[in-house]
């Protein structure tokens, strides 16, 4: 299936408010979701409990932004005993090398000692940002990288965080829903806001540590 999809296919399913999803990493195929609910975090007001906050701080990871995309995704697809199956398939997989390959999607990593021990990735359109997946291998791995796609995407000028369903792990940081039809009407707004994820019209381009100490100041 994803042989005939283009990259323009792909940005105007997600700016419809659809994303895809196989039912498990074995299937060729995988379907396009648009879900009654979506799940949204607040970029400006994202919730952090004071011992992340205080882990994020202390710098026990080296961030980094677009170093290792395809080893993020396949950290993402693989199974652990919290997950033991996983939606993101071959052709998934291959969309998203795609779509980061022309500058869409973008990756968020942990690095620990020169080990990738966490990070997420998702797609960036106009002012949107789509979560789509992310994976730990050390502890809050995965959530210092979410706070530092925040303080990146409001520092960058983008609107929305959608995290497409809710779950536990996104509660801590105060995930909540919004109806089918309110998603849409803050979509479309947003999509011809020239937002920039890399910030290379900021000058001088700040670090990972500046970033993330005017974030959370």
């Amino acid at each position: 299936m994803a042989d005939h999809i283009s990259i323009n296919d792909i940005l105007a399913a997600y700016s419809c408010g659809l994303f895809p999803m196989a039912d498990n990493a074995e299937d060729e195929e995988f379907f396009w979701y648009d879900p009654p609910l979506r799940g949204q975090l607040s970029i400006e007001n994202l919730h952090i409990p004071a011992r992340l906050k205080r882990t994020v701080l202390s710098d026990i990871y080296d961030v980094r932004i677009d170093t290792a995309f395809a080893d993020v995704i396949d950290g993402c697809a693989s199974y652990t005993d919290e997950r033991p199956k996983t939606w993101i398939n071959k052709g998934i997989r291959d969309l998203f090398i795609s779509l980061h390959q022309s500058g869409y999607a973008h990756s968020i990593e942990c690095w620990q000692d020169g080990v990738l021990k966490g990070g997420l990735y998702g797609l960036a359109l106009g002012g949107f940002f789509s979560g789509e997946s992310m994976f730990s291998r050390a502890r809050d791995a995965s959530k210092v990288a979410l706070v530092h796609l925040c303080a990146r995407l409001h520092k960058g000028g983008f609107k929305i965080l959608d995290t497409q369903f809710t779950n536990d792990h996104l509660d801590q940081f105060g995930v909540y829903e919004i109806t089918r039809e309110e998603y849409l009407m803050k979509l479309q707004p947003v999509l011809s806001i020239q937002s920039d994820f890399l910030l290379e019209n900021i000058s001088p381009a700040p670090t990972e540590r500046a970033l993330i100490r005017d974030y959370l100041a």
